[in-house]
């Protein structure tokens, strides 16, 4: 599945016009970890997930975190970006009620939506803003990416449209997770 439409949802900012723009110097990076983040990039790149970008307002550094199975993980440090943006008070479901719902019945399949995330467009007016820098230049992302405020809330805002009519009767869905259950086997 390449991305929903823009028509049906994208992630907006929603930047506080009063907001000045921060450029976040480069961080150095070891030779491990600046070869994983240009691994990465290749990946986005390559699946369309960013794109390079020239001259941004706000610049961000990947922050590098080491996986149990000793891989990177990469994050981008969208601190600045965050603090710029308001809460989306969209309600996310109580994980007691999703574990709850699983009560009585007799079948239980459990889904986690694999790079849901990167599913959902940035909205092309505010896809410069998560601008990041590395060795090789400086990328933006065109898909949501993970650690930007409100992400969570545009994720659930969106399922639980895509699902409404199977809502509490046969399915739960807590952000990525998903559970479908029937009372029959």
């Amino acid at each position: 599945m390449k991305g929903i439409d823009l028509a049906v949802t994208s992630h907006e900012l929603n930047v506080d016009p009063t907001y000045k723009p921060i450029r976040q110097k480069r961080r150095k990076l070891g030779p491990e970890r600046s070869k994983a983040v240009n691994e990465e990039v290749d990946r986005l790149l390559n699946a369309g997930f960013s794109t390079e970008v020239r001259y941004p307002e706000c610049l961000a550094n990947p922050v590098m975190v080491k996986k149990k199975n000793g891989k990177w993980h990469i994050c981008v440090d969208f601190t600045d970006l965050n603090k710029a943006c308001p809460k989306d008070s969209y309600p996310l479901p109580h994980i007691d009620r999703f574990v709850e719902s699983t009560v009585g019945n007799k079948l239980l399949t459990f889904m986690d939506s694999f790079s849901g995330y990167n599913k959902i467009l940035m909205h092309p007016d505010d896809r410069e803003k998560t601008a990041f820098i590395t060795d090789r230049g400086t990328y933006c992302y065109k898909v949501m990416p993970f650690g930007l405020k409100n992400a969570g809330a545009t994720y659930q805002r969106l399922v639980n449209r895509m699902f409404t009519d199977k809502l509490s009767d046969t399915m739960e869905v807590y952000i990525d997770d998903m559970l479908v259950k029937s009372l029959h086997a």
